[in-house]
């Protein structure tokens, strides 16, 4: 895992957004169910908090970074992080692919091998919410901060994701994706809040192709 900049997979492979009915649901279970159904694409901006546990005597290592984000069902989306480094993440589908600048780098991956039950499964993949029961128990959680709430949870233990809370917010257009609070098995904790949320837009099909810059080295694990 630490080949994706150590923060990252499971995490991020983000995954990606959430918009649905235009009415207000019952809970945050219902509200998830909705957009299974109905959100094909979307895009938005996203900010990362992502805090690892205290080492005796420091306290918590926090770190945070921003970007763009789309996706495009089924299996497709794509992370570009502006600050405070610039790296690409790519799921076309067949390929994960992470581009890091500053290393001048390629990690290219098997999509079916990486992902699992991580968020990006969990938001992009399936087509309903029964689809995912396999892999994941939900629940809902009480109303906090203006936000519905809706804890998943990985039915196998052995996996790095521990929980996924996905916060959505009611608006005039539908339910909005606003939070995916990522909680893993080594106790780091990631924070996904997204704005600016764009359900259903038409994107490029280049959006989700990468190609490696010439003279990058392309790693595969």
């Amino acid at each position: 895992m630490n080949i994706f900049r150590r923060d990252w997979i499971g995490v991020c492979c983000l995954g990606v957004a959430m918009l649905a009915s235009p009415w207000v649901h019952a809970d945050g279970l219902e509200a998830l169910s909705q957009f299974m159904k109905q959100a094909r694409s979307g895009q938005a901006q996203f900010t990362q908090v992502v805090t690892s546990p205290a080492k005796t005597g420091q306290p918590p290592r926090v770190k945070t970074s921003s970007g763009n984000f789309e996706f495009q069902r089924p299996g497709k989306f794509r992370f570009d992080y502006r600050k405070p480094f610039v790296q690409t993440l790519v799921a076309d589908g067949q390929t994960l692919w992470l581009h890091d600048l500053d290393l001048n780098q390629v990690t290219a991956r098997p999509q079916a091998q990486v992902l699992g039950a991580t968020p990006a499964a969990l938001l992009t993949a399936a087509s309903d919410l029964d689809a995912l029961k396999a892999d994941f128990q939900f629940k809902s959680e009480p109303d906090k901060d203006g936000l519905q709430w809706v804890r998943a949870t990985p039915k196998k233990p052995e996996g790095q994701i521990q929980s996924v809370l996905v916060g959505l917010r009611s608006t005039e257009k539908g339910v909005a994706l606003s939070v995916l609070d990522v909680q893993d098995s080594l106790g780091q904790r990631s924070v996904l809040t997204f704005s600016a949320f764009e359900l259903n837009p038409t994107l490029a099909a280049q959006t989700f192709v990468f190609r490696a810059p010439a003279g990058v080295d392309v790693i595969r694990p």
